[in-house]
Protein backbone atom coordinates (compact mmCIF):
# COMPACT_ATOMS: atom_id res chain seq x y z
CA UNK A 1 0.00 0.00 0.00
CA UNK A 2 1.42 3.39 -1.01
CA UNK A 3 1.58 6.39 1.30
CA UNK A 4 -1.11 8.05 -0.81
CA UNK A 5 -3.41 5.06 -0.33
CA UNK A 6 -2.74 5.01 3.41
CA UNK A 7 -3.55 8.72 3.58
CA UNK A 8 -6.84 8.23 1.73
CA UNK A 9 -7.76 5.31 3.99
CA UNK A 10 -6.94 7.41 7.06
CA UNK A 11 -9.11 10.27 5.82
CA UNK A 12 -12.09 7.95 5.35
CA UNK A 13 -11.59 6.02 8.60
CA UNK A 14 -11.37 9.19 10.67
CA UNK A 15 -14.32 10.73 8.84
CA UNK A 16 -16.46 7.76 9.85
CA UNK A 17 -15.16 7.78 13.42
CA UNK A 18 -15.42 11.54 13.99
CA UNK A 19 -18.01 12.95 11.57
CA UNK A 20 -18.20 16.32 13.33
CA UNK A 21 -14.77 17.79 12.79
CA UNK A 22 -14.21 21.23 14.26
CA UNK A 23 -11.67 23.25 16.18
CA UNK A 24 -12.04 22.75 19.92
CA UNK A 25 -11.10 26.37 20.65
CA UNK A 26 -14.01 28.77 21.22
CA UNK A 27 -13.97 31.94 19.11
CA UNK A 28 -16.29 34.25 17.20
CA UNK A 29 -13.99 36.05 14.77
CA UNK A 30 -10.55 35.67 13.11
CA UNK A 31 -8.72 37.74 15.73
CA UNK A 32 -10.12 35.62 18.55
CA UNK A 33 -9.01 32.39 16.86
CA UNK A 34 -5.56 33.85 16.25
CA UNK A 35 -5.17 34.81 19.90
CA UNK A 36 -6.73 31.63 21.29
CA UNK A 37 -4.37 29.52 19.21
CA UNK A 38 -1.38 31.52 20.45
CA UNK A 39 -2.55 30.88 24.00
CA UNK A 40 -2.87 27.15 23.35
CA UNK A 41 0.89 26.66 23.01
CA UNK A 42 1.94 24.25 25.80
CA UNK A 43 -1.57 24.55 27.19
CA UNK A 44 -4.77 22.58 26.69
CA UNK A 45 -7.61 23.93 24.57
CA UNK A 46 -9.93 23.36 27.50
CA UNK A 47 -7.84 25.68 29.67
CA UNK A 48 -7.74 28.32 26.95
CA UNK A 49 -11.52 28.18 26.65
CA UNK A 50 -11.86 29.00 30.36
CA UNK A 51 -9.63 32.06 29.96
CA UNK A 52 -10.79 33.65 26.71
CA UNK A 53 -14.37 34.69 27.65
CA UNK A 54 -13.13 37.29 30.15
CA UNK A 55 -10.19 38.22 27.92
CA UNK A 56 -12.40 38.86 24.89
CA UNK A 57 -14.97 40.69 26.99
CA UNK A 58 -12.28 43.13 28.13
CA UNK A 59 -10.43 43.39 24.80
CA UNK A 60 -13.00 43.33 22.02
CA UNK A 61 -10.97 44.21 18.92
CA UNK A 62 -7.54 44.90 17.46
CA UNK A 63 -7.42 48.43 18.88
CA UNK A 64 -8.21 47.25 22.40
CA UNK A 65 -5.34 44.76 22.32
CA UNK A 66 -2.95 47.16 20.54
CA UNK A 67 -3.58 49.90 23.10
CA UNK A 68 -3.13 47.55 26.05
CA UNK A 69 0.09 46.80 27.90
CA UNK A 70 1.41 43.25 28.15
CA UNK A 71 0.86 43.42 31.90
CA UNK A 72 -2.83 44.20 31.40
CA UNK A 73 -3.29 41.24 29.07
CA UNK A 74 -1.20 39.00 31.32
CA UNK A 75 -3.69 39.39 34.17
CA UNK A 76 -6.27 37.49 32.12
CA UNK A 77 -4.06 34.66 30.85
CA UNK A 78 -1.85 33.68 33.77
CA UNK A 79 -3.27 30.16 33.99
CA UNK A 80 -2.28 29.42 30.37
CA UNK A 81 1.43 29.18 31.11
CA UNK A 82 4.21 31.25 29.53
CA UNK A 83 1.82 34.14 30.04
CA UNK A 84 4.47 36.87 29.99
CA UNK A 85 5.70 35.88 26.54
CA UNK A 86 2.19 35.29 25.26
CA UNK A 87 0.90 38.64 26.50
CA UNK A 88 3.75 40.48 24.75
CA UNK A 89 3.08 38.58 21.53
CA UNK A 90 -0.64 39.34 21.67
CA UNK A 91 -0.12 43.08 22.13
CA UNK A 92 2.58 43.23 19.48
CA UNK A 93 0.65 41.20 16.92
CA UNK A 94 -2.34 43.50 17.43
CA UNK A 95 -0.12 46.52 16.83
CA UNK A 96 1.23 44.94 13.64
CA UNK A 97 -2.27 44.08 12.46
CA UNK A 98 -3.32 47.68 12.97
CA UNK A 99 -0.21 49.28 11.50
CA UNK A 100 0.51 46.96 8.58
CA UNK A 101 -2.72 45.13 7.78
CA UNK A 102 -5.40 47.79 8.41
CA UNK A 103 -6.57 45.86 11.46
CA UNK A 104 -7.53 42.81 9.38
CA UNK A 105 -6.23 39.29 10.03
CA UNK A 106 -4.39 38.16 6.85
CA UNK A 107 -5.70 35.23 4.82
CA UNK A 108 -2.34 33.70 3.90
CA UNK A 109 0.46 31.88 5.71
CA UNK A 110 3.26 34.20 4.61
CA UNK A 111 1.63 37.28 6.16
CA UNK A 112 0.32 35.47 9.21
CA UNK A 113 3.77 34.14 10.11
CA UNK A 114 5.12 37.71 10.10
CA UNK A 115 3.04 38.37 13.21
CA UNK A 116 4.82 38.02 16.57
CA UNK A 117 4.40 34.56 18.07
CA UNK A 118 2.56 33.12 15.08
CA UNK A 119 4.07 30.02 13.50
CA UNK A 120 2.93 27.83 10.64
CA UNK A 121 0.67 25.70 12.84
CA UNK A 122 -1.43 28.69 13.90
CA UNK A 123 -1.30 30.20 10.42
CA UNK A 124 -2.58 26.98 8.87
CA UNK A 125 -5.41 26.75 11.39
CA UNK A 126 -6.53 30.31 10.64
CA UNK A 127 -6.27 29.82 6.88
CA UNK A 128 -8.25 26.61 7.05
CA UNK A 129 -10.93 27.41 9.61
CA UNK A 130 -11.49 31.08 8.84
CA UNK A 131 -10.76 31.37 5.15
CA UNK A 132 -11.57 27.85 3.98
CA UNK A 133 -8.21 27.26 2.35
CA UNK A 134 -6.53 23.83 2.22
CA UNK A 135 -4.37 23.68 5.33
CA UNK A 136 -2.35 21.16 7.32
CA UNK A 137 -2.09 21.87 11.04
CA UNK A 138 0.95 19.97 12.29
CA UNK A 139 0.70 19.56 16.05
CA UNK A 140 2.04 16.82 18.30
CA UNK A 141 -0.92 14.53 17.58
CA UNK A 142 -0.50 14.97 13.85
CA UNK A 143 3.25 14.32 13.99
CA UNK A 144 2.85 11.20 16.12
CA UNK A 145 -0.05 9.58 14.31
CA UNK A 146 1.04 10.27 10.74
CA UNK A 147 4.44 8.85 11.61
CA UNK A 148 2.87 5.71 13.08
CA UNK A 149 0.77 5.37 9.94
CA UNK A 150 3.98 5.35 7.91
CA UNK A 151 3.28 8.59 6.05
CA UNK A 152 6.69 10.06 6.88
CA UNK A 153 9.88 9.62 8.89
CA UNK A 154 10.35 13.31 9.56
CA UNK A 155 10.68 15.46 12.68
CA UNK A 156 10.64 18.98 11.23
CA UNK A 157 7.11 20.42 11.35
CA UNK A 158 7.38 22.36 8.11
CA UNK A 159 8.68 19.33 6.22
CA UNK A 160 5.87 17.21 7.66
CA UNK A 161 3.33 19.83 6.59
CA UNK A 162 4.51 19.75 2.99
CA UNK A 163 4.78 15.96 2.95
CA UNK A 164 1.16 15.69 4.10
CA UNK A 165 0.02 18.33 1.61
CA UNK A 166 1.29 16.02 -1.12
CA UNK A 167 -0.64 13.05 0.29
CA UNK A 168 -3.95 14.44 1.55
CA UNK A 169 -6.81 15.55 -0.72
CA UNK A 170 -6.81 19.38 -0.34
CA UNK A 171 -10.54 19.49 0.36
CA UNK A 172 -10.10 17.01 3.23
CA UNK A 173 -6.92 18.25 4.88
CA UNK A 174 -8.49 20.74 7.31
CA UNK A 175 -11.00 18.29 8.75
CA UNK A 176 -8.41 15.50 8.75
CA UNK A 177 -6.23 17.55 11.09
CA UNK A 178 -9.12 18.26 13.47
CA UNK A 179 -10.06 14.58 13.51
CA UNK A 180 -6.52 13.42 14.11
CA UNK A 181 -6.38 15.57 17.26
CA UNK A 182 -9.54 13.90 18.56
CA UNK A 183 -8.11 10.48 17.71
CA UNK A 184 -4.82 11.31 19.40
CA UNK A 185 -6.58 12.25 22.60
CA UNK A 186 -8.96 9.28 22.68
CA UNK A 187 -7.15 6.35 21.05
CA UNK A 188 -3.70 6.89 19.53
CA UNK A 189 -2.16 8.37 22.66
CA UNK A 190 1.55 9.01 23.07
CA UNK A 191 1.86 6.20 25.60
CA UNK A 192 -0.06 2.94 25.46
CA UNK A 193 -2.10 3.61 22.32
CA UNK A 194 -5.30 1.58 22.09
CA UNK A 195 -4.43 -0.15 18.82
CA UNK A 196 -7.01 -2.88 19.33
CA UNK A 197 -9.88 -0.40 18.99
CA UNK A 198 -8.27 1.92 16.44
CA UNK A 199 -10.24 2.57 13.26
CA UNK A 200 -6.97 2.55 11.32
CA UNK A 201 -5.35 -0.61 12.69
CA UNK A 202 -5.87 -2.59 9.47
CA UNK A 203 -3.46 -0.38 7.52
CA UNK A 204 -1.38 1.39 10.18
CA UNK A 205 2.34 0.66 10.10
CA UNK A 206 2.31 0.96 13.90
CA UNK A 207 5.62 2.79 14.07
CA UNK A 208 5.52 3.24 17.83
Amino acid sequence: MTKKQIAINAVEALKNEYPDARCSLTYSDPLQLLIATRLSAQCTDARVNTVTPALFERFKNVDDFADATPDEVAEYIKSCGLYKTKSKDIVNLAKMLRNEFSGIVPDNIDDLTKLPGIGRKTANLVCGDIFGKPAVVVDTHCIRITHRLGLHDLKDQKKIEFALRNLLPPEESNDFCHRIVLHGRAVCTARNPKCEICCMNSFCKKKI
